[in-house]
């Protein structure tokens, strides 16, 4: 044989052996499952230490959100050996019934896995994994249960632990936490069955921060699987890292009142410190106590009473209710007049009552003036100037150039768009565009008498009670916010990226005075609305709104922030079917700023007629 058939014999025998073991590996990995479940086997000598979540704090250091220590009973299938069902059921106190039920509840949960090669399908369950049979089981219920274990085989207990709550406040923030399912497992391998996720709130939101970072211990086994000793000593082990705390601007104190305040009645308030955006309580009426949340059986028993329950106790007012926000848009409507040039701060109208219902009061001389007298005429008159400026000569062609314009000042406001603060659950309102009347009336077939009801807060236009809390920022800034959020640090990184980005409106700063000055009127000065507000050595500036409700009596609003100058605290008050502004909204946001700026209450009589209101 010469060297040139040897040479091409050495090249098949090296392309037969490749094929063959590419045909192999191809079987071993696609069609024969056994080798997958092999590898599955050698996973888990890797067994993995799950952190304890981190902790949640309030501005001033208090934790509102901390770890108790529970057990899961956690079963492998693979080492149970003669099985006492009786005594096992008697040791941890179910029926045996219940015991055999459990094991098959474990194995369908897991559910199937079809090999898309072969079309089989297998359970994904697998007797050599650790699954939790009994979950949160209490230190003295683990116990009386751990001395006789041994005599279970394939059975043994793992610390875990679940949320406590010292405060029984702030459920609508806070959030709770529910076992991961199987979807959740595939899509994040952080998870293993019998874990616990964010569901709702703050642990929703910042769920990968707090969950932390799990460690891995590395076993050496026995031929029999048993462990006998770690590998390598430990070297290849990592610690669990426990999730960095987060420090909330919420104040609990605060908190708590606010849901005292509200009890009884329905609607929410909403405290933000304008120099920072940080939210200092966010109260949704009717509350709960988040405590009713912790661990699975607790959410079994009192989801659905709270989820079925007419006063919607479950419903996020504050960021998904979307009220009409009333004479309180009227403040807006006079800072894009000013900036639009249509009016001066100086610039009168007559109140006449034949153009719109208003309050018996004099003629407004100015914005001030108009503002602290919540006069409908006198918005009414601006912002047909701001929406018909004679660009056009046809009106319909005219209102449609000013709506345009009109529309994103609103959204420079915040109003009409999503705010980004970090919690789910989050509405935008409703700023009616050019595309919502066409589509209504037909292009070019409207114009500001057909819109007019907007100027005073009320026709199509929609804000959440956040959206209108921030305003009151905007207002104690003169003209810029930061994005309301929660967590003023996670850990000692400071608050996310967003939260430090300060937003500037499209009116001038200039522009604002004259509608402060208004709104200091509302509160501190004869014919104001809001004299309920009133705190004494303090200059609160308000703004009341009453919002006509088809299904029932008006709503009560309020809006404001103090002091006037260097501002602590702007608040948004809303309680449903209260009336008029000034009667329930204005008096609760007095109470909330006097218990953050003064730390005390000094009309103690407002205070007590404010608690026994039955508003519901």
């Amino acid at each position: 044989m010469n060297n040139d058939s040897r040479r091409y014999v050495i090249i098949v025998f090296f392309l037969l052996v490749g094929a063959i073991y590419t045909v192999r590996l191809f079987y071993m990995q696609v069609i024969d499952e056994s080798w997958t479940l092999r590898a599955q086997q050698i996973a888990e000598k890797r067994k993995q230490i799950t952190p304890p979540r981190g902790v949640i704090f309030d501005r001033s250091g208090r934790k509102i959100v901390a770890n108790k220590t529970y057990f899961n009973l956690m079963m492998v299938e693979a080492k149970i050996k003669n099985f006492d069902t009786i005594a096992f059921a008697k040791l941890i106190g179910w029926t045996p019934e219940k015991v055999k039920s459990r094991f098959w509840e474990i194995k369908l949960g897991e559910g199937k896995y079809k090999n898309p090669a072969t079309g089989k399908t297998t359970s994904n369950y697998q007797k050599i994994r650790a699954y939790p049979f009994v979950k949160e089981i209490e230190l003295d219920e683990m116990l009386n249960m751990a001395p006789y274990l041994k005599n279970f085989p394939g059975f043994y207990e793992e610390i875990t632990s679940m949320r406590s709550y010292p405060f029984a406040n702030g459920a609508n923030i806070l959030g709770y936490l529910s076992e991961v399912n199987g979807d959740e497992i595939k899509k994040d391998h952080f998870y293993s069955p019998g874990d616990n996720i964010g569901r709702a709130g703050l642990e929703r939101f910042y769920e990968e921060e707090l969950r932390g970072i799990k460690g891995i211990h590395y076993i050496v086994t026995s031929a029999l699987n048993n462990a006998i000793e770690a590998y390598a000593g430990g070297k290849y082990d990592t610690m669990a890292r426990q999730g960095p705390p987060l420090k909330l601007g919420v104040d609990i104190t605060l908190q708590a009142y606010g849901e005292k305040l509200m009890k009884n009645k329905r609607g929410c308030i909403v405290a933000i410190e304008p120099k920072t955006g940080e939210i200092l309580a966010m109260v949704s009426a009717p509350s709960f106590d988040p405590n009713l949340f912790v661990g699975k059986k607790s959410i079994a028993k009192n989801y659905p009473k709270l989820l079925q329950d007419p006063k919607m106790p479950l419903y996020p007012r504050p960021l998904s209710a979307e009220y009409p926000p009333g004479s309180t848009f009227k403040l807006i409507q006079g800072l894009v007049a000013l900036q639009e040039g249509v009016i001066t701060p100086g610039t009168g109208f007559p109140c006449k009552k034949s153009m719109v219902g208003c309050h018996n009061h004099p003629n407004a001389g100015s914005l001030a003036e108009a503002v602290q007298y919540s006069c409908n005429p006198y918005f009414y008159h601006i912002v047909r100037r701001v929406i018909q400026q004679g660009k056009r000569k046809k009106q319909t062609e005219d209102a449609e150039i000013g709506l345009r314009k009109w529309v994103k000042y609103m959204h420079s406001f915040g109003f009409g768009e999503k705010l980004e603060t970090d919690i789910i659950g989050i509405r935008s309102g409703l700023i009616p565009d050019v595309k919502y009347y066409d589509k209504w009336y037909g292009h070019h077939n409207w114009a500001f008498s057909t819109i007019r009801s907007n100027s005073i807060g009320q026709g199509e236009v929609k804000a959440t009670p956040l959206q209108l809390a921030n305003l009151a920022c905007i207002l104690a800034n003169r003209g810029w916010y930061y994005t309301p959020h929660f967590v003023k640090s996670i850990g000692k990184k400071g608050p996310l990226a967003i939260y430090r980005k300060k937003k500037y409106t499209m009116v001038n700063h200039r522009h604002y005075e004259s509608v402060v000055e208004g709104m200091r009127r509302v509160v501190n000065e004869k014919g104001g609305t809001g004299s309920g507000a009133r705190i004494k050595d303090i200059v609160v500036c308000g703004k009341t709104g009453t919002v006509q409700n088809p299904h029932g009596e008006d709503h009560s609003v309020f809006i404001a922030f103090a002091p006037m100058y260097k501002p602590k605290i702007a608040i948004a008050v809303f309680i449903e079917n209260a009336g008029f502004g000034g009667t329930w909204a204005a008096p609760v946001s007095n109470l909330m700023m006097e218990k953050y700026l003064l730390k005390k209450i000094t009309d103690k009589e407002k205070e007590e007629k404010m608690l026994k209101a039955n508003l519901d």
